[in-house]
């Protein structure tokens, strides 16, 4: 094969490589989207990831606002007509609540959207089986989730993520996997407060090891290592105002050499721009970022407001 025949079969690949990347970076757009406003009267929130490389990466944002993505009038009465009480009645008060799952896959590459994609379905498909069977999002679907995710994908290969569910009332209940703790900030006091530690439980990463009491996992010599099961946190934002800020380690890491930017530098950006919508507060977090320092990894910003 001569010289010209080996550059033009290299280019045709690389046209082909470019074709791939660009189908799945479509495709990507679809699993990434955010909306701009909840169904919550009193509640504001809005998130956005920022790849490193301005493409696509391995953080990702799931909004599930009950009451706008499923019929729940219509499985309401399918429970009670089943006399399943209970589930009519958990299925109700999904109506004053909004889910928030915030993940970050190992590796901030463009491939890395994949796990995370993964992520997405397994995670969406989890969420109804739920509520057909309990009426709301339980701690076991996470725990089925890591042993999915710890017995397919590569240990270098896991996910720290957070799910929570912020209510009408203010109130945040979440399970927290391997990442940042979420940080309030104060209205009344005009600074980010401090949250009672017992009140923060993490547990590994999804996908490191298996959950304990698994009760698929087979017979094995010796002793093997095993996640802890999930605890639900609960936080409050008490008055009109406070926020809510959900982070990746993007945020939570950021520094200028041995300069980090949270809590400090977040804390006077926030200030700023506390009254703002919370899209806009997303919005000066992360040009204050990078006035800051240039960024090392993926970073997600959530930002949940009580508006009453």
């Amino acid at each position: 094969m001569d010289t010209a025949t080996t550059e033009q079969h290299a280019e045709a690949r690389l046209a082909a490589l470019e074709a791939e990347m660009a189908n799945f970076r479509s495709m990507m757009e679809y699993v990434h989207w955010i909306p701009d406003t909840l169904s919550l009267p009193n509640v504001e929130a809005y998130g956005q990831t920022f790849p490193l490389n301005g493409v696509l990466g391995g953080d990702h944002i799931i909004f599930v606002d009950f009451e706008r993505r499923y019929n729940l009038t219509a499985r309401i009465a399918t429970a009670l007509k089943k006399g399943q009480d209970g589930i009519a009645r958990r299925l109700e008060d999904c109506r004053q609540k909004v889910g928030i799952l915030l993940a970050d896959s190992a590796g901030h590459e463009t491939t890395d959207a994949l796990l995370t994609a993964m992520l997405h379905q397994a995670f969406l498909t989890g969420v109804l089986y739920e509520l057909e069977m309990e009426g709301h999002v339980t701690a076991k679907l996470f725990e089925v989730l890591n042993n999915r995710f710890a017995k397919s994908s590569s240990v270098n290969k896991f996910i720290t993520m957070i799910y929570g569910e912020i209510a009408n009332d203010g109130t945040f209940r979440f399970i927290s996997a391997g990442h940042p703790k979420p940080l309030v900030f104060s209205a009344e006091y005009d600074r980010l407060v401090d949250i009672d530690p017992e009140r923060m439980k993490n547990v590994l990463p999804i996908g490191v090891f298996p959950t304990e009491g698994d009760i698929d996992e087979l017979p094995a010599v010796g002793p093997l290592p095993h996640k802890k099961r999930f605890s639900v946190n609960e936080v409050r934002l008490m008055g009109r105002g406070d926020l809510l800020l959900l982070q990746t380690d993007g945020l939570y890491e950021h520094a200028d050499g041995d300069r980090a930017y949270t809590p400090r530098r977040l804390e006077a950006a926030i200030r700023r721009v506390k009254n703002l919508p919370p899209k806009e507060i997303v919005t000066a977090i992360r040009a204050d970022m990078l006035r800051f320092a240039p960024p090392q990894d993926d970073t997600s910003i959530v930002i949940i407001k009580r508006t009453e």
